[in-house]
Order: structure tokens, then sequence, then C-alpha cells
């Protein structure tokens, strides 16, 4: 891969250990990522990310100065084509429902290899969500006990989706993986594969997350 092709990665970390260390490891997974300088806080992130104008920022979420997700909500703001990949130690769903609706692709504990920060990373490029079936039934739990009685357990049916695919739009919207989903249905999980393929396309979002998302706010 050309220097020009490289994913350009910025990591807005406080620990200098951690942010430094992260950085050496991802530029040694197969030439593919262009490390940019590190943020110390999210204040120095929101500056770099307008300085250096990254593909990708591992934006820690309790910096001083400004918090993560204030530097999200102001990056994106700004640079909306910038893909935020969370990476914390934290897990408790208010922080990942506030870290996803200040419009995060992904969340990461510190504890993950760098090779599933690297294929996170990648992931996003691509449009993909880097949020586990966990996370993201957490996230969609959060949203449903926001709106609490206004979000029933059956959806309607959305104008230009098939019967089958509003099924299938309701189980996603539960959380139910592929393969679940075609347990539950009876078909071949690469038959629910294309139909999860139609439907992101039809409702117009880039992954599962935002489609279930969308679902539910619709």
């Amino acid at each position: 891969m050309s220097k020009i092709d490289k994913v350009r990665v910025l990591i807005a970390e406080d620990q200098a250990l951690i942010r430094e260390g992260i950085a050496t490891l991802l530029a040694q997974q197969n030439d593919d990522f262009e490390m940019l300088p590190g943020a110390a806080d999210g204040e120095q992130a929101i500056e770099f990310a307008r300085r250096y104008r990254p593909d990708v920022i591992l934006m820690d979420l309790q910096m001083p100065r400004v918090d993560g997700i204030a530097a999200t909500q102001r990056i994106l703001r700004e640079l909306p084509h910038t893909h935020i990949v969370v990476l914390t130690t934290f897990e408790t769903n208010d922080l990942i429902f506030e870290a996803v609706s200040a419009g995060a692709k992904a969340y990461l504990l510190k504890d993950a290899r760098i090779d599933e920060i690297a294929t996170t990373i990648r992931a996003v490029m691509n449009g993909q969500s880097g949020l586990s079936p966990s996370v993201a039934a957490r996230i969609l739990d959060e949203f449903k006990r926001l709106r609490g009685p206004r979000v029933s357990a059956k959806l309607p049916v959305r104008d230009g989706l098939t019967a089958r695919e509003n099924e299938i739009l309701t189980l996603i919207v539960e959380g139910k993986s592929n393969t679940e989903i075609g347990e539950r249905l009876h078909l071949a999980e690469g038959t629910v594969k294309n139909y999860v393929s139609t439907i992101l396309e039809k409702c117009q979002v880039k992954n599962r997350t935002e489609l279930a998302i969308k679902a539910i706010t619709y």
C-alpha cells in the first residue's frame, strides 16, 4: 500500500505510555497506518484534528480539559468524515450510549489486542460498525429505556421494505446475529446476509447499529 493510501490515525490519550505504545504497535501492522502526533487531552485532540485531518481518531473518554465525548462532538461537527473509535477502560451503559450518540463508530476497551484495534480501524474505514453484538444491544436497550412506552415490541411496517425485510429488521433491533436470525426464520445465514445488505441500502445506513437506532428513533 502506498503512503497516500495509508489510514491516517490520531490517538487521543492522556497517558503517554499507553498513547505511544499503541502508536508504535499500530505502525507495525502491515504498513497501512500513518501515525499522526498524539493528543494528550481532549482540547489537543480537537486542535490536532483540525491541523492534521485524520481518517480515524482513537479517543479516550476520561481526559483533562475536554473529555472524549465532548471532543468527539466538536470534531465531528467540523470534520464529519473523520471516524471516531473509542478506546477506554470504561464500559458502562451510559458512557457507551453517550459515545455512540456523539458519533463514535466503534467502542473498544484498552485491554483489546492490537490486532483487534487494527481490524476495527479498517472496519470503520469501510463503513462498518466496530461494536460487538452485546455492546450494540446495550445501546439499543438504552434507547428503548429513554423512549419508554413509545417503543413497541413490534415495529410498524417500513415504507419500501417487504414483510420479510421488516421481520428481519425487528430481529436486528433485538440484537440478534445473522446466525440467530437464520435459525429463527429458518433461513440460510447467507440469505440473511443478503437481506441485511438490501435493508441497509434501502434505509440508507452504513451498518447494523445505525440501522437499529434509526428504526427505533423513526
